[in-house]
């Protein structure tokens, strides 16, 4: 009986997991169509339906199968994300497609300028995402446009969370109350750049202390360093902040991630990213992340570094492409430089992840990088070197078998020719005999001295034409052969210059607060 109930108990516990499973997963997507096709005739209807209208804004597929396929994919993960956002109870979100060749028009209304790319329009701004077009990763920023674009920390436990947010740059100012018209300047600016740089304030004096905040001041802070950067000349206009915050909205370090993969991709420096690869759960890659930061830290003040991060483990989708084309291995560390555009790469060795440099050796990669002593393009160059080698190769190539066909030619030549004389030595023998025959029955004694005659003549003369003939050939053939020579040492000059091109070249804040009593909320938290 004991063992009955062991049994009910373990089966309803996988249920429940089962359950819970199915709970946490993103919704199946249940085949009703929500996504509108926006035209001229029906766009201001369907928008007037929503306080908040997704729009992607896409390349016509045409005739392409790949084209329409791919298509197709986006268009689903649209119609899933329509599907969460319609059970979305504080706004009403709808999600819709304009063809770039069909209804241009409709674009140029609402101001959308760039085609395959997604705009969550408002009523007040339009805002541009530059993620994948994936369900859950569109319908997360979404959330995050429809947030506030300042969030207020009023307590110790709201502070700790702001010092945990290291991935992302983000700004705190103090101010006096919502009324302050210097707060209301920092919130006009916060909208500028929302939600892609995060904005907090504070109006409690104890979390000011905290953060070494005076009144009307604002810190700006670049991810994963612990030091902010005062913006001098407090109290700010709005101008002033979206001034400053432009001037520095490119990080030393900053990690690429799925919601922002394409702007951080287009925001290259001088057409080159420096790429680190590092997976932050692993041993070696938290290692090697923490040198990253030590670099970023000593050269925050470089307008010219900038170093983005990728972790593997946030793409899975695309670690085989990135190891094909780059020729790496992703389950170790690996920093490189990658031509924004082509793709070409030049990456640091590391013995695949045994051997990692040191801050001071890792610094010393970068400033040859930055110098331009180690470039993608040097790769290239080698690379048209490799292939007029082949060529030359080729040509080497084709040149002997010419060769090898003259010879045969003039082997072919000579047999033909001592065949001809053979046969022609034959036909005067048999005339010979001939008129031996029918002399012998008239003078024996005559013919016999003619004969003799005739047959010192023919030998004679079959001898002159071999040795001519013999003659000739050892001339063509040292001819051949001279030829032969000249092309061999050509080609052996050729193969040296090569050669000693190709050598020329190669030798050319986690803290320890949660640790502390939460339900205490006094003074002492701060």
């Amino acid at each position: 009986m004991k063992w009955t109930w062991v049994l009910v108990g373990v089966l309803l516990s996988f249920g429940a997991l089962s359950l819970g499973k199915e709970t946490l997963d993103f919704p199946e997507y249940d085949g009703k169509d929500r996504v509108h096709d926006l035209s001229a005739k029906n766009y201001k209807s369907v928008m007037r339906k929503y306080d908040v209208m997704v729009v992607y804004y896409h390349d016509h597929p045409g005739s392409s199968r790949a084209a329409q396929r791919q298509f197709d994919t986006e268009e689903l993960a649209l119609e899933r994300a329509a599907q969460v956002l319609d059970e979305f109870d504080d706004e009403d979100i709808g999600v819709g497609l304009i063809d770039a060749k069909k209804d241009k028009a409709v674009a140029k209304k609402l101001d959308l300028h760039e085609s395959d790319s997604i705009f969550i329009i408002t009523d007040d701004e339009v805002i541009e995402y530059d993620g994948e077009l994936e369900a859950d990763t569109l319908v997360d920023f979404i959330y995050d446009v429809l947030e506030d674009p300042v969030e207020i920390i009023d307590n110790s436990k709201e502070l700790r969370g702001f010092e945990n947010i290291e991935e992302d740059i983000k700004l705190v100012g103090y101010f006096k109350s919502h009324k302050s018209e210097h707060f209301e300047a920092y919130a006009d600016a916060a909208e500028e750049f929302h939600p892609h740089i995060k904005f907090f304030a504070t109006f409690n004096a104890r979390v000011a202390k905290a953060l070494e905040l005076k009144l009307n001041e604002v810190d700006f802070y670049e991810p994963f360093l612990d030091d902010p950067v005062v913006i001098p000349g407090k109290p700010y206009t709005e101008d002033e902040l979206v001034d400053f915050i432009e001037d520095h909205d490119r990080p030393t370090l900053r990690k690429m991630q799925p919601h922002n993969m394409y702007e951080i991709w287009e925001d290259d420096v001088d057409g080159e990213h420096i790429v680190a690869f590092a997976e932050e759960d692993d041993i070696d890659g938290f290692e090697f992340l923490e040198i990253l930061k030590e670099v970023a830290e000593d050269n925050t003040d470089n307008p010219d570094l900038s170093i983005v991060w990728i972790d593997p483990d946030d793409f899975p989708l695309l670690v085989p492409h990135w190891e094909k084309t780059f020729g790496i291995d992703l389950s170790h560390p690996q920093i490189g430089v990658i031509e924004a555009d082509d793709g070409d790469s030049v990456w640091l060795d590391m013995d695949d992840g045994d051997d990692l440099p040191s801050a001071d050796e890792l610094e010393d990669w970068i400033e040859d990088v930055l110098d331009g002593d180690i470039d993608p393009d040097d790769d290239d160059d080698d690379d048209d070197d490799d292939d007029d080698d082949d060529d030359d190769d080729d040509d080497d190539d084709d040149d002997d078998d010419d060769d090898d066909d003259d010879d045969d030619d003039d082997d072919d030549d000579d047999d033909d020719d001592d065949d001809d004389d053979d046969d022609d030595d034959d036909d005067d023998d048999d005339d010979d005999d001939d008129d031996d025959d029918d002399d012998d029955d008239d003078d024996d004694d005559d013919d016999d001295d003619d004969d003799d005659d005739d047959d010192d003549d023919d030998d004679d003369d079959d001898d002159d034409d071999d040795d001519d003939d013999d003659d000739d050939d050892d001339d063509d053939d040292d001819d051949d052969d001279d030829d032969d020579d000249d092309d061999d040492d050509d080609d052996d000059d050729d193969d040296d210059d090569d050669d000693d091109d190709d050598d020329d070249d190669d030798d050319d804040d986690d803290d320890d607060d949660d640790d502390d009593d939460d339900d205490d909320d006094d003074d002492d938290d701060y």
